[in-house]
């Protein structure tokens, strides 16, 4: 017998599930099919070193998540099926070189000290950003969350233009198109200050001299000073698992290894998938694709638009990421200072030339010789993740390649990552040591993820890419995934594009998934 319903899902990432939530809500029989052993792709939490450390595979912080408008529309049935949020009023830090550091708390008079050490100057422009930034959050917002249409977002311009005037929508449109360093420079004296902020454009493919990129830096910054940073108790797999259990409350199926062979199409409307095992799954109104732009041709064969497909196929990766996920004996001796212990993520990014040389030499395919490191403490916030007393360490290594063509140092030979992960995850760890001598001898355990890794467990993560493509700004808005094609419409009726590769990116805030089941269920 075939089994029928309403929607059915390609992919368990939490876009798919917040769609699937939503379209449920609203009456929809929806069944999800994901390829791995467990629900969740990029944010998922299992016990990957030792028994009773449970690590977060890859994302961690769901701050974007516990802000977003599905969040505020579900949050009350996602707290009743057992999530819980861990926040911290202690985002971000950095540490530097020459045993500084500088970091970022909800206390404005905590954060401005701390800047004042650094620059006078600097502190008291901080203070007049955070003072100034609800009224730029509210545009900026607005614009991140809408859909990328003509009325929406004729009203965000007219509702700017309103406020500020034709002069203040362009200074907001010349931020827009700003690099990080740009931005940086021009509004703040220390350097420290300016790689501490910079360094949040690497997370999301923005080097310090991209265009376009400023606006990541201040977002984090401001956010990070005004709200914190959340973690989900337990791992960010907490909110998968809740997902997961208001679906199969509301009658809907959520199935683990059930990779889709193909999707069901005619070249005019798409009826279902078929699955690798074989059998055929029939969808009454939609197939919703949570995939990377190139699998989407792969399960479909091309949708018979050239255009289309050739975005698709063209649709740009960042470079990698390796996750190095250790279980500790206790935090990080800090050469800064024991107050790094108090802080959710601590960057090792020393300065926007480092971070530029470090993004450059991973574009050309080189193992980075000192890489960008993201150091998160999660323990430090939510002490459940580990058993009493001990602490796990949550890795990103930013940028490295997906394919190595060789390394900037000259000292790692191998070209493929079977070879090449644990040299170069002991470059990390000697970074690591370097800012927190003794670290090595606090590992109780370790595991090593790389890029080909991140891609073999969730295909979405083409070489490691954390954020399922490029942001840049041909790459992004309107143009996310294609011109045109920014609500995860394809040529095919009934067949939807979901993801971080669907605007408005990448990040936990379920944005792709939620706005999609709102024009599917029309509310």
């Amino acid at each position: 017998m075939t089994d029928t319903f309403d929607a059915v899902l390609i992919g368990a990432g939490h876009n798919a599930l917040a769609c699937a939530v939503h379209l449920s809500a609203r009456g929809w029989k929806v069944g999800v099919f994901e390829q791995a052993a467990t629900p969740g792709g990029a944010v998922k939490t299992g016990e990957y070193t030792l028994p009773g450390f449970r690590h977060d595979w890859a994302a961690m912080n769901v701050s974007l998540f516990a802000g977003s408008a599905f969040f505020k529309a579900y949050s009350p049935a996602l707290m009743a099926r057992g999530l819980e949020l861990a926040p911290t009023g202690r985002p971000f830090a950095s540490a530097f070189p020459d045993g500084r550091w500088l970091g970022v708390s909800t206390d404005m008079a905590e954060t401005q000290a701390r800047i004042a050490g650094f620059s006078a100057a600097d502190s008291q422009t901080w203070a007049r950003l955070a003072a100034a930034f609800p009224a730029d959050a509210a545009h900026l917002f607005a614009l991140l969350g809408s859909p990328m249409q003509k009325r929406a977002l004729a009203r965000i311009a007219w509702r700017l233009w309103r406020e500020r005037g034709v002069s203040g929508a362009q200074d907001l449109g010349r931020f827009l198109l700003q690099t990080p360093r740009a931005w940086l420079e021009e509004t703040f004296t220390s350097p420290h200050l300016r790689a501490t902020l910079g360094a949040w454009g690497m997370h999301l493919d923005y080097a310090p001299d991209v265009a376009g990129g400023a606006l990541f830096p201040y977002l984090e910054g401001m956010a990070g000073q005004a709200f914190g940073m959340v973690l989900a108790k337990g791992g960010a797999g907490a909110i998968v698992s809740a997902m997961v259990a208001e679906i199969v409350a509301r009658g809907g199926r959520v199935e683990c290894n059930a990779p889709v062979a193909r999707i069901l199409h005619t070249g005019e409307a798409a009826s279902g998938v078929e699955l690798a095992d074989g059998r055929r799954i029939v969808a009454r109104k939609a197939v919703i694709a949570g995939v990377a732009p190139s699998a989407l041709m792969r399960l479909t064969g091309g949708t018979g638009e050239p255009r289309f497909d050739a975005a698709m196929q063209g649709f740009q990766h960042a470079p990698g990421t390796m996750m190095i996920h250790l279980a500790m004996d206790a935090l990080p001796p800090w050469a800064a200072g024991p107050d790094l212990h108090r802080f959710a993520y601590v960057h090792l990014a020393p300065s926007l030339d480092q971070m530029a040389r470090t993004y450059a030499q991973a574009k050309a395919g080189l193992l980075p010789d000192e890489p960008v490191l993201v150091v998160g403490q999660p323990t430090v916030v939510d002490p459940t993740r580990a058993p009493a007393g001990k602490h796990v360490l949550w890795v990103q290594v930013r940028m490295v390649p997906g394919t190595i063509r060789g390394d900037a140092a000259g000292a790692i030979a191998a070209t493929d990552w079977a070879d090449a992960a644990e040299p170069m995850a002991e470059r990390a760890l000697d970074i690591l040591e370097r800012y927190a001598p003794g670290t090595r001898g606090l590992v109780l355990g370790r595991r090593i993820v790389s890029p080909a890794e991140l891609e073999a467990d969730n295909p979405n993560l083409v070489g490691g890419d954390q954020v399922c493509g490029s942001h840049h700004l041909a790459q992004h808005f309107l143009f996310r995934p294609a011109r045109g094609r920014t609500d995860g419409s394809t040529p095919i009726r009934n067949l939807h594009l979901t993801g971080a590769a669907v605007w408005p990116g990448a990040g936990t805030g379920a944005g792709p998934g939620y706005l999609l089941a709102q024009k599917l269920a029309g509310v």
